[in-house]
């Protein structure tokens, strides 16, 4: 099966408030440290519906947000990206929240906590109106959760072959309970997650093994994206015919990685849209995943015509890798 071409991105997952802080360093256990004054966003699942949009993607949010103050920034935030919101919000709850501790050199470290978004609730998810070209985006979040996790990998066996699915691990990939990666492995036409989540997820240490161990458990012609901060990224597909990429990223001082990711997963997706062979999108993802981590905050993706411009001014032939067949 090919990699589908989508004609617009839905996630059925998550969206919390990320309240942000800059912090010199990471607490001892029991310590306490002084922090930059807090910023709340909207986070999750956003910043991938965020970048997509802003490249040009039709995108909406199928996922469940709450009746308080995050919930209302969430949903103004949607608003504000042009992004559709196909639910009414939780009558009982407010959405979850993530602290997100940012250090000096840019590094993120995580503290969440789940609210509406992580229930199934009264939805079913049979009646979301998928069509044929439709990319769903998934996370590792939504997958753990007890609730939804259980409903999605029984939802994902009944979609058609005309839907694409893109699943994000991300942290948690080890604790995805292990019946619902059965039923989601083999469904799945682009894996993407970080080079860490990928040695723990596979066991492998090299990329070579990494590819050999996750690709054949995914859907025939899926992609496997394997993302390396500063680095750049691994792309690898079964094929046919099979292939493999390390693609550079363009040379930036790192502010503040939070969403650089999530950046780059919605840009790719974006770049397939709109006809790229995946080692182009890949390389456009790593160029927006770089603007991104220049910027704090999460939702930190260029939009087209910042990421053409910024394309335009450098020489490709510096920062593409070989592709092996």
């Amino acid at each position: 099966m090919a990699l589908i071409r989508p004609l617009r991105l839905m996630s059925v997952g998550s969206i919390l408030a990320d309240i942000r802080m800059e912090v010199p360093h990471l607490p001892e256990r029991g310590g306490d440290i002084l922090g930059s004054a807090a910023t709340v966003s909207a986070g999750g699942g956003f910043n991938i519906l965020a970048a997509a949009a802003r490249n040009g993607l039709e995108t909406i949010f199928a996922g469940r947000h709450g009746v308080g103050p995050y919930g209302a920034r969430i949903r103004a935030e949607l608003a504000r990206e042009g992004i559709s919101t196909l639910l009414a919000p939780d009558p009982e709850r407010d959405s979850g929240f993530c602290v997100v501790l940012v250090e000096p050199d840019g590094e993120r470290t995580f503290i969440t906590s789940p609210g509406a978004e992580a229930q199934l609730g009264a939805r079913s998810l049979e009646d979301i109106p998928l069509r044929d070209g439709d990319a769903i985006f998934v996370s590792g979040y939504d997958l753990c959760y007890p609730d939804l996790g259980s409903a999605i990998a029984s939802w994902i066996g009944a979609l058609s072959h005309g839907v694409l699915l893109v699943v994000d691990p991300g942290p948690l990939v080890a604790q995805i309970p292990p019946d619902v990666l059965a039923a989601v492995l083999p469904r799945t036409g682009i894996w993407t997650l970080n080079q860490r989540e990928a040695r723990i997820f596979s066991g492998a240490g090299d990329i070579g093994a990494i590819a050999d161990n996750i690709l054949p458990r995914l859907a025939a012609g899926a992609l496997l994206v394997l993302r390396n901060g500063a680095e750049g990224c691994d792309v690898a597909s079964a094929g046919p015919p099979s292939s493999f990429a390390h693609l550079s990223s363009p040379d930036v001082a790192m502010v503040d990685s939070t969403g650089a990711g999530d950046a780059h997963t919605g840009v790719l997706i974006a770049g397939l849209a709109a006809g790229l062979d995946p080692f182009s999108a890949a390389m456009r993802a790593n160029a927006a995943a770089a603007i991104s981590v220049t910027r704090r905050g999460p939702a930190t993706a260029p939009d087209k015509q910042e990421l053409d411009a910024f394309l335009a001014a450098r020489d490709p032939r510096r920062e593409k890798g070989a592709v092996q067949n």
